[in-house]
């Protein structure tokens, strides 16, 4: 199989041979988090990467993948030690500068592949903004999302969506290295407004996740194996690569 074109381990003659086939960029986007005392703080960003390297594989040689953002916007973790977060405007001027340089290269078509929840409201504004501003057509997506139905039946925890069985299933498929898996604890939920707020109810709004829980974590990572991850990552790859067929 020919080697699928990722920016970062190519010289610049490869990308402009390569440049001759590629129809879309796809933008791996993460986070520098809290994930519990079992996962890195690296997780959002390594599983962004991870998914956008197997995705450029299947749509190959119409894609090329990008460096990745490995920061996002994180402020509901921030008082756990070592979390970093970007405004939404810097995420935004990051994609916007991105975009711009990949444009004089002749790519006009982008996929944002997101595997940070907190990202994705800024994603919608930068959609919006950026295509008529760059002239370009930009997608997005949360890396495993149209996975839901495979979530729904092999994720036993009601709540979950950090640090949890799905996630931490999908690390030990795609990065089992950023999983302390001697440390794996269920959430330690503590009472207050955020249950209020979680989607589905008539309100939405800001909380902090240490509100939310004490060790960081939802659901129960106890409960996450391999084979869970591998059927959620396969599955909504497939999808994906699928989906992006149809547009570009």
């Amino acid at each position: 199989m020919p080697n699928p074109y990722f920016l970062t381990q190519m010289t610049w003659p490869e990308v402009k041979e390569a440049l001759q086939t590629v129809k879309i960029a796809i933008i791996p986007l993460g986070a520098h988090e809290q994930h519990g005392p079992h996962m890195v703080e690296s997780c959002d960003a390594v599983l962004a990467e991870e998914m956008g390297k197997r995705l450029t594989e299947r749509l190959h040689p119409e894609a090329v993948l990008t460096p990745t953002i490995n920061m996002g916007v994180s402020p509901h973790h921030i008082h756990f030690p070592g979390t970093i977060s970007l405004e939404p405007t810097t995420v935004i001027a990051i994609l916007r500068d991105m975009m711009k340089s990949l444009k004089q290269h002749g790519i006009h078509q982008f996929l944002i592949l997101n595997s940070h929840g907190g990202n994705q409201a800024t994603l919608g504004v930068a959609v919006d903004m950026l295509t008529t501003e760059l002239d370009v057509r930009i997608y997005y997506a949360k890396t495993t999302a149209s996975a839901k139905d495979v979530m729904d039946r092999r994720i036993e925890s009601k709540l979950y969506g950090h640090s949890c069985d799905r996630e931490v299933s999908e690390a030990l498929y795609l990065a089992p290295h950023i999983v302390r898996k001697d440390k794996l604890e269920a959430a330690d939920y503590q009472e207050g407004r955020w249950k209020k707020l979680r989607p589905g109810n008539p309100l939405q709004g800001f909380y902090y996740y240490d509100e939310m829980t004490r060790n960081g974590c939802i659901g129960d990572a106890t409960k996450a194996s391999e084979d869970i991850g591998k059927e959620i990552v396969e599955t909504a790859l497939e999808r994906l690569t699928k989906a992006v067929k149809e547009v570009i």
